[in-house]
Formats: structure tokens, C-alpha cells, sequence
């Protein structure tokens, strides 16, 4: 028993400080927010679910207090954890578009304020003793599982772009590390509501951290696309010069398949020289004829 009280302290103790790790993950993202003066393409949703969450266990933490069970480990991180995951918000809003800022703004009130009231007020007043518990025990597992799965919604961005630019690799390792130390915490204590959910935290940490190795360096490939393509709206462009130059010679350049850059230039350059000079004997021999008629 003294065994099992001494794990469960140190695997409390390592998730504190895993989750503290994971709270402060994204100063280099919000840091990066700060210096550009813009969101860009970051979502406030995971540090609005991540506050909510962190609200929840703390009250479901003093509810279990009142029945002479110790939740101090699970008060101070989560005390902690609200206190960073606002500043974070705070940020956000203040750099977000007007847009994003109204929308997140709303979001905010709904979960974090109205419905955290309502939730509070409905177990205080309809629930009592086990059962208080048991009922915000399991809005804190769905909600748990809410910051884990959170994060995925970059993955569509990160396929998308082939970016892994908005989606912070140190987030997803110590969400992964975190739940870890929590799930064994949570089965020590026999706390079903904190072990259960990290169950699942583990394995999508795991498929967020894959999906970054897979991507991170696809950025790198993608930026010497656009050379290409710019290089091929310059032919496109040259080619249309050619057509409104010498139209008679226009289907030639069209067809012709474009394999050089240079060789197509010669060859436009080319058909322009030809046209000015035939311009030049027209010109010479409608002077000529001019001479002749006058004599």
C-alpha cells in the first residue's frame, strides 16, 4: 500500500511537471504571434478547450476534496494551466483578425463562461455526494479527450499545405510524455476519469507526432515549385508577345514543345529580327516605286 501511494505521488509529480512542459509548448508559437503582429494560420480552439479542461478538473479536484480525498496534485497544475492557457487567449485575441477574434470571442463566452456555469450550477443544485462526482468525472473525461483530439484539427491544414509550420512538434511530444505519467497516476489511485482518457491522448499524441516527421521537411520541396511555375508563366508570356508580333508565324511557336527557355527565346527573337526586316524592304521598295513614279 505505502508501494503504491509512494508511485502514484512521483507519477502525480512527473505529470505536473510534464504538463507544466506542455502548457508552456507553445510560447514559441504565440512568441512568433507577438513579433508578426498576426495569428496567421494558428486556431485559438486547443488553448479554449485546454482552459476549459483545466477549469473542469479543478472543480471535479474540490469536489473530491470535500469527500476528505487528497487532489492537491491535480489543483496546483490545473490552477497553473488556467492561468497560462488565458494569457495565451489574451494574445490571441488581441493579434487575431476582426473576424477571428469576434468568432473566438464567442466561442470563449459559450464554453468557457456560460456553459461552465450552467454546468456547476446543475450538479451543485440536482447532484449530491458520489454521484456530483461521477457526473462531472465524466465531463471531465469527454473533455479531456476533447484537448487531445484538438490539435488534429491541424493535420487537414498540414496535409493541405504540406506545412508543419502551425502544428508545434514540442505540443504533441509532451501531450504524448504527459499522458503517459497521467494514466499510470490515474490507475494507481484507481481514478478512472483520469486514467481512461490518456489512454487515448497517448496513441493520437503518437499519430500527431508521425504526421510531423512525415511533413517536416516537405515544405522544403514545395518552395522550388513555384520557380517552376513561374518560369512557365514566363514562356506563356513570351509566347503571347511572339503571336501579337508575327501572327502569321504564331501557330509554329505554339506548337512548338518547350523544352529551353533560351532556345525559345533565340528562336522569338528570331522571327521578330525577320519581321522587322521585311518591314524594312517593304518599306524600301514602296520608296522605290515612289521614285519611279515621280520620274
Amino acid at each position: 500500500m505505502a508501494l503504491q501511494h509512494t508511485l502514484s505521488l512521483a507519477f502525480g509529480l512527473l505529470g505536473n511537471i510534464i504538463s507544466l512542459l506542455v502548457f508552456l509548448a507553445p510560447v514559441p508559437t504565440f512568441y512568433t504571434i507577438y513579433k508578426k503582429k498576426t495569428t496567421e494560420g494558428f486556431q485559438a480552439l486547443p488553448y479554449v478547450i485546454g482552459l476549459l479542461s483545466s477549469m473542469l478538473y479543478i472543480y471535479y479536484a474540490l469536489l473530491k476534496e470535500e469527500i476528505k480525498y487528497d487532489a492537491t496534485l491535480l489543483i496546483t497544475i490545473n490552477s497553473v494551466g488556467s492561468v497560462i492557457e488565458t494569457l495565451y487567449i489574451s494574445l490571441f485575441l488581441f493579434y487575431a483578425p476582426k473576424k477571428a477574434r469576434i468568432s473566438n470571442a464567442t466561442l470563449l463566452f459559450l464554453l468557457n463562461g456560460f456553459s461552465y456555469a450552467v454546468m456547476v450550477v446543475l450538479t451543485r443544485f440536482l447532484a449530491t455526494g458520489e454521484m456530483r462526482i461521477k457526473i462531472v468525472g465524466w465531463i471531465c473525461l469527454v473533455f479531456s479527450i476533447s484537448v487531445f483530439v484538438a490539435p488534429l484539427g491541424v493535420l487537414r491544414q498540414v496535409k493541405r499545405t504540406k506545412s508543419v509550420e502551425f502544428m508545434p512538434f514540442p505540443l504533441s511530444f509532451f501531450l504524448t510524455l504527459g499522458a503517459v505519467a497521467w494514466f499510470f497516476y490515474g490507475f494507481l489511485i484507481k481514478d478512472f476519469y483520469i486514467a481512461l482518457p490518456n489512454i487515448l491522448g497517448f496513441f493520437l499524441g503518437v499519430v500527431q507526432m508521425v504526421v510531423y516527421i512525415v511533413y517536416k521537411n516537405a515544405k522544403e520541396v514545395l518552395e522550388d515549385q513555384p520557380k517552376g511555375q513561374e518560369l512557365s508563366e514566363h514562356i506563356i508570356d513570351v509566347r503571347k508577345i511572339s503571336t501579337l508580333v508575327c501572327p502569321e508565324m504564331s501557330p509554329a511557336v505554339i506548337l512548338q514543345p518547350t523544352v529551353d527557355i533560351t532556345s525559345d527565346m533565340n528562336e522569338v527573337v528570331q522571327n521578330i529580327i525577320i519581321m522587322a526586316e521585311k518591314t524594312e524592304e517593304t518599306k524600301e521598295a514602296a520608296m522605290d516605286d515612289d521614285a519611279s513614279t515621280k520620274v
